[in-house]
């Protein structure tokens, strides 16, 4: 009997920010699109810098490369629709787009946290194993670093879609977020789902907090290194080394656990929308803007990259 109150769904309604008075909307729609507009520029500028100067031809600068691309399809994934969304009041998405959509917000969302990983296990090996570090940081290691990083988001995407997107839905298709995220899609599902959020925990532990628990362990070896310095120079330029590395997984890391660890009386759906801008929209924006105030061989580079250019131009 309980079948039959069951309907089989071929699209999903995304709620988003529609209780929001249209011209609010409108500025939502603004404001987004001057992120995203930003966080390609950014993000597509660390790429060309990093990949054109040579005096960034480093394992810091390649992984750091990785993250740009991450960030973009990150964005690209999420931003779209939301804007499609806001301007055009296009709620709706295929199931098929749902699938895809929440497919590849896990294999991004995964690769950056064991990206972000990896990335700490470079700054700690060049700071408390700088005489090794050529050796441990091959080309051939870091390559196959990154490739693990990129991989690792495969297997929790596809079990994680698959296995959502296989249960039959209830009559409401309304997916109460800006986009297909595994909580509010879950809510939907008809039948029993215990065994499914067991995974998702596990899943969550394994992919998001050990990697974190990795790069706390990593940096807690750096900052005991740095402060064994006997020179203050040194010191400085060991902390400017990995400092916009930190700043950007404090970001990333804490509006994870500010939208998934707080107390579920404090987890309206409003308020799930706004943390989950925090680290969908917000962070990859920041991300090249850190490593490009905070990174004066960054900032070197982008000026001879601009200069070179220039004089290119000119010389035509």
């Amino acid at each position: 009997m309980a079948q039959e109150n069951w309907t089989a769904v071929d699209e999903f309604v995304l709620l988003s920010f529609s209780t929001l008075q249209p011209e609010l909307q409108l500025l939502l729609f603004t404001l987004f699109l001057t992120i995203q507009l930003v966080t390609l520029l950014g993000n597509t500028l660390i790429i060309v810098v990093t990949t054109s100067d040579s005096a960034l031809h480093s394992p810091m600068y390649f992984f750091l490369r990785n993250l740009s691309v991450l960030e973009i399809g990150f964005n690209m994934v999420i931003v779209p629709k939301m804007l499609g969304t806001l301007l055009a009041h296009d709620a709706t998405i295929s199931f098929l787009s749902c699938a895809t959509q929440m497919y590849f917000f896990f294999f991004f969302g995964v690769s950056e946290c064991c990206l972000l990983t990896t990335m700490a296990y470079d700054r700690y090996v060049a700071i408390c194993e700088p005489l090794r570090y050529p050796v441990i940081m091959s080309h051939r290691v870091c390559v196959h670093l990154a490739a693990a990083s990129w991989l690792s988001g495969l297997p929790v995407a596809t079990v994680q879609a698959t296995w959502l997107f296989s249960f039959s839905f209830c009559h409401s298709n309304k997916v109460n977020h800006f986009f297909c995220d595994s909580p509010p899609v879950l809510s939907l599902v008809c039948g029993d789902t215990t065994l499914f959020e067991v995974y998702a925990i596990i899943g969550t532990t394994v992919f998001v907090m050990t990697p974190c628990l990795f790069i706390l362990s990593s940096y807690a070896r750096i900052v005991a290194t740095i402060l064994r310095m006997s020179s203050s120079e040194g010191k400085r330029k060991a902390f400017s080394t990995c400092s916009s590395h930190l700043v950007v997984v404090s970001l990333f890391y804490g509006s994870l656990s500010l939208l998934y660890f707080r107390p579920k009386s404090n987890n309206s759906p409003e308020s799930k929308k706004v943390l989950s801008l925090s680290y969908t929209v917000v962070t990859p924006m920041l991300n090249p803007i850190i490593y490009s105030l905070r990174n004066n061989e960054v900032k070197a580079a982008v000026s001879r990259t601009f200069l070179r250019k220039y004089f290119s131009l000119h010389s035509d």
